[in-house]
């Protein structure tokens, strides 16, 4: 097995190690050209017209932008969160790579509808793999982040076909493996007494770990986007802690993905360090752990978190066409 592992230090060395990767051209199909800050970016994401497909019991809402004919990649949110809480910022950055780009919301969320069956990892995993069904994708690079690694794991084992590129942004194995959620954050996200923005001004600090950081840029409203749809439902959210929670993992079985994968961590949000189980386990995994980073990572390193991901795509895409059908 072979593992790659970077270890970035400081802003200030960022990639001493790896290949710039540059653009090879324009995408007319970029909805984020007339904009130039990130909140005029946030803006037109949060507010561009969604479609809907129906898998099974529900109904999903998507957005798709980029080039139509380009290579599929597929991201798939963390609990709590909208389809519009990516950062546009990657987004705008896959589509100039002339990707087919599909943000998406889980069962429940946004306005993707909740169904009857109950939630859990594998229905996730089955609402996905339903969705590629549906808008007739066979192959797609998968991008999954906290809850939605989960989620992408689950794909790649119980649909390896479906999965080329696997992306494992701010996750673990799950199971008995898995950390508990530190019990500040519970004792927050249970208080009933705190509106949903005093919620987020408390678990702020954590999600942009370190102290250090956070301190230091007072000013992160200005580079994290909130959806209109956001909050979600207590119920929704419940469930989907209760989902996560009861997940039996990903761990006894890592040695079966055999996908390219990119495992990429904030080091502050790893103290175990889960990545590492991760990226020992799976064949030929590239590891990533930038220092001053949280879950929040992809914010608060917006340009890092980019230049990983570009470079590793760019380096297992060299030689493979995008797989759609029909």
């Amino acid at each position: 097995m072979v593992i790659v592992s970077f270890s970035i230090l400081s802003s200030s060395n960022i990639f001493t190690t790896l290949p710039v990767y540059s653009n090879t051209g324009q995408n007319i199909s970029n909805p984020f050209s007339p904009a130039s800050s990130f909140q005029s970016k946030a803006f037109i994401l949060d507010n561009m017209p969604s479609h809907n497909v129906t898998v099974g019991d529900i109904n999903i809402a998507y957005k798709q932008m980029g080039k139509a004919d380009g290579r599929p990649i597929i991201l798939i949110t963390g609990a709590s969160a909208t389809m519009d809480m990516w950062n546009p910022l990657l987004l705008e950055k896959l589509i100039s790579a002339n990707y087919n780009v599909i943000i998406f919301e889980n069962r429940g969320v946004g306005e993707s509808t909740a169904g009857t069956k109950e939630f859990s990892i594998g229905q996730f995993a089955n609402d996905t793999f339903g969705m590629l069904d549906a808008l007739g994708i066979n192959k797609a690079d998968v991008l999954g982040w906290s809850m939605g690694g989960f989620i992408a794991q689950q794909l790649a084992v119980t649909h390896p076909d479906r999965v080329n590129n696997l992306i494992l942004y701010a996750t673990s194995c799950g199971g008995s493996k898995d950390r508990p959620t530190p019990p500040e954050i519970i004792q927050i996200d249970k208080n009933i007494s705190l509106t949903q923005t005093e919620k987020m001004q408390k678990l702020a600090p954590l999600f942009f770990a370190p102290a250090s950081w956070f301190e230091a840029h007072p000013d992160y409203p200005d580079y994290f986007p909130i959806p209109k749809e956001f909050p979600i439902p207590q119920q929704i959210h419940l469930q989907q802690l209760k989902a996560a929670t009861t997940w039996t993992g990903t761990c006894n079985v890592l040695s079966s993905i055999t996908q390219p994968t990119l495992v990429i961590v904030g080091m502050n949000d790893d103290p175990e360090p889960d990545s590492l189980i991760l990226a020992e386990k799976i064949p030929g995994a590239w590891l990533i752990r930038i220092e001053a980073a949280g879950h929040a990572l992809m914010y608060q390193h917006p340009e890092a978190f980019n230049k990983v991901l570009m470079t590793f795509l760019e380096n297992n895409n060299k030689e493979q066409e995008p797989e759609t059908s029909g």
